[in-house]
């Protein structure tokens, strides 16, 4: 192979001991060599026989004649010589030696990173993830930038590591000035949050830029979201286009390589217990269970542990091996999913199960046959691209169709692609934007990226640039940085409150409102030692604002609370009665109508109205179940209310006066009155004797 040639900059070829060519010699030039040679030859046996030559001789009187050893300065040069090209050859021996050592020190810094990453990706095992944070520390010594930036987020979030922020902050420092951009947003995230250092927004732009300069997606997003809502910039909504179109290209493309990446999302305010409200995180029993009835026969439990680990999801770790094993005992049962998903295997391949066309179109025809629509999808994309089958439009289109016909959300994705390229029927960009939003409100990556794209360019729809940036937006919020709420959520549940508050922080500054809501609801409820150093009141008014300017009810009536008890502001009893309006007309939230009526009950940032406090206290109750005891009682005492006022401004000796017992009550009122008591008399009598 040829490779570059140390000093001289030309590509060597061949040999490495030889660079010039050879040429040929002339018969003149041969001669001299010749004699030459046979001089040469002649000395060596002179020399070999201690004869001294007739050079020699010569040698040896011009020393004695001129006082000096002319042999000996010979010999000295000839020394000097071959010194200098030893000196020269063992240069570029080192030379070539270090490239060598370089080289493999590289190598084996990569091997040891891959390794390291490949371990934190695919498990969430303690013992492992430690593991591969041990290679990842030898990779580092190795002097791998890619590492370092691992192990310097994993001392910021207290990752398998003791977290250590002022640590992290110097590594970050340093590796900014050579240039990493994920150091850049570390650092923008630092400064923006004052977690470190000192607040400083101006400094946070600077590096938010800078990092998105260098290509980092997550700085994209942040500047997409600050650009979007005008958080310490002008509200730009051609400006968060950009940002925002850019993470959510990358997005795509994973997606459309490695697929959908699950995301699991836990809300603290409405966490019971181990588990999340939605269900988003499944519990060790529960996951036991199903496996227990698995193996008892049941498809269901076989076809539902098998789809969570071939996708990974609900907590639980990707794993071929057991996706198969569950999905095979499923299809043996007769479920049709689970020939889908078998199909989709072996048309993806992966460590576990060979990419095979055929065996694939062998179960998706299976499972077709019976009507199954991922079956049935997966025929039209073997037919879309010609896999294991000849290439055929119209085939593909009318398998998508059937698909979507079943509400199958793939199945309206593949159509909208077809309309819009005009794959086997006329180029239609209606028909694409309508199968598209189909596809888009099951929350299809792809299709939510093509309908951004339309949107942004105009293309069958009118051009909005904040539809636009909504959907780009929704995009990115499904990118591999979600993994993060994951980590979060279990620090959160192992008590480790700075590791998981770090980590909402940083996913909240990317614009996740879950996120903003979680941060806001650890600086409120919880107590740590990085917490003990920061005004949390303060900075959680920041955050349930942020949530709430999203559409998160909780938030908003959160606002008014903070409003209205002056936490982290001061008093404010007119802006507390506006966030609890909102939330009641925007959210129907049953709590703010509740709060607003007592509002309205005791004049507090509105005039006092009880008519208005009892509608309200109405709405409440018929919002929602939880909220009629409490609405009784406030009800019962705004009658009490309403009485104790009514006597208060009433004469009752004006009313005695003009009041005819004959005409409230009825006439012969009095003998009636002496009937009962006559009656109560005698009951009496009657129970005194028994």
């Amino acid at each position: 192979m040829a490779r570059w040639s140390p000093g001289d900059g030309c590509l060597a070829t061949g040999d490495t001991d030889s660079s010039t060519t050879k040429k040929k010699n002339s018969p003149a030039e041969k001669e001299d060599m010749e004699d030459e040679n046979a001089e040469m030859q002649l000395e060596e046996i002179l020399k070999i026989n201690h004869v001294p030559s007739e050079s020699e001789e010569t040698i040896r009187s011009a020393t004695d004649q001129n006082g000096q050893s002319l042999s000996s300065v010979k010999e000295n040069e000839d020394n000097d010589k071959k010194s200098q090209e030893t000196n020269n050859d063992s240069k570029w021996n080192s030379q070539d030696q270090q490239e060598t050592e370089r080289s493999r020190l590289e190598q084996k810094m990569e091997e040891l990173y891959q390794n390291g990453t490949k371990i934190l990706k695919r498990s969430r095992d303690k013992k492992l993830r430690k593991e591969g944070y041990k290679l990842l520390v030898k990779a580092a010594d190795f002097g791998s930038r890619k590492a370092m930036e691992r192990i310097a987020f994993a001392l910021l979030f207290g990752d398998q590591l003791p977290q250590n922020v002022t640590a992290a902050k110097d590594l970050f420092e340093a590796l900014a000035e050579n240039g990493s951009h994920k150091a850049q947003t570390a650092l923008g995230f630092m400064h923006a949050t004052g977690i470190g250092v000192g607040f400083n927004q101006p400094k946070a732009l600077v590096y938010y830029t800078f990092a998105a300069l260098g290509g980092n997606f997550v700085a994209h997003m942040i500047l997409g979201y600050r650009y979007l809502n005008g958080i310490n910039l002008p509200q730009h909504c051609e400006a968060a286009l950009i940002h925002y179109r850019t993470a959510a290209k990358y997005v795509a493309d994973n997606v459309a390589l490695f697929g959908e990446i699950p995301t699991e999302k836990v809300r603290l305010t409405e966490r019971a217990e181990n588990l999340s409200s939605n269900g988003e995180i499944m519990d060790l029993d529960l996951y036991q269970y199903y496996q227990f009835i698995a193996e008892k026969g049941d498809l269901q439990s076989q076809v539902g542990l098998g789809q969570l680990h071939l996708t990974g999801g609900k907590g639980i770790e990707q794993d071929f091996e057991k996706a198969i094993y569950y999905l095979s005992k499923a299809a043996h049962g007769g479920s049709t999913n689970a020939l889908g998903f078998l199909g989709k295997m072996y048309s993806e391949g992966n460590d576990i199960v060979p990419q095979n066309n055929e065996t694939a179109l062998m179960y998706f025809r299976m499972a077709a046959e019976r009507g199954n629509p991922i079956g049935l999808t997966g025929l039209g994309l073997a037919y879309l691209y010609g896999k294991g089958v000849p290439l055929d439009y119209e085939e593909a289109l009318k398998y998508f169709k059937k698909a979507a016909e079943k509400g199958w959300v793939d199945g309206h994705f593949h159509l909208g692609v077809m309309y819009y390229a005009g794959l086997g029927v006329k180029k239609d960009y209606k028909m694409a934007v309508k199968y598209f939003h189909h596809a888009s409100q099951a929350g299809h990556v792809l299709a939510l990226y093509n309908l951004a794209q339309m949107y942004g360019s105009g293309t069958g729809v009118v051009r909005s640039c904040l539809t636009a940036t909504e959907l780009y937006r929704n995009v990115c919020e499904r990118g591999q940085w979600t993994e993060r709420f994951l980590s979060a959520y279990f620090a959160y549940k192992e008590n480790n409150i700075d590791s998981a508050f770090l980590q909402y922080l940083f996913l909240a500054e990317q614009g996740y409102e879950m996120a903003q809501s979680n941060a806001a609801y650890i600086l409120e409820y919880e107590q740590s030692a990085l917490l003990s150093q920061i005004d949390c009141y303060h900075m959680a008014l920041i955050y349930w604002n942020r949530a709430a300017a999203q559409g998160y009810s909780y938030a908003r009536i959160k606002l008014g609370d903070y409003y209205y008890y002056g936490y982290g502001t001061n008093v404010d009893y007119e802006t507390a009665a506006i966030h609890y309006r909102l939330a009641a007309e925007q959210q129907h939230s049953a709590q703010a109508m509740f709060n607003l009526a007592y509002m309205y009950e005791h004049g507090l940032g509105a005039e006092q109205d009880l008519h208005l406090a009892k509608r309200f206290y109405d709405l409440a109750a018929e919002t929602s179940a939880d909220a009629q005891i409490p609405v009784f009682l406030a009800l019962c005492k705004l009658g009490a209310i309403n009485l104790i006022h009514s006597i208060q401004h009433t004469n009752l000796s004006e009313v005695w006066k003009h009041t005819s017992l004959d005409r409230l009550l009825w006439p012969h009122w009095d003998l009636f009155l002496i009937m009962i008591l006559t009656l109560l008399l005698a009951v009496l009598m009657a129970y005194r004797h028994v």
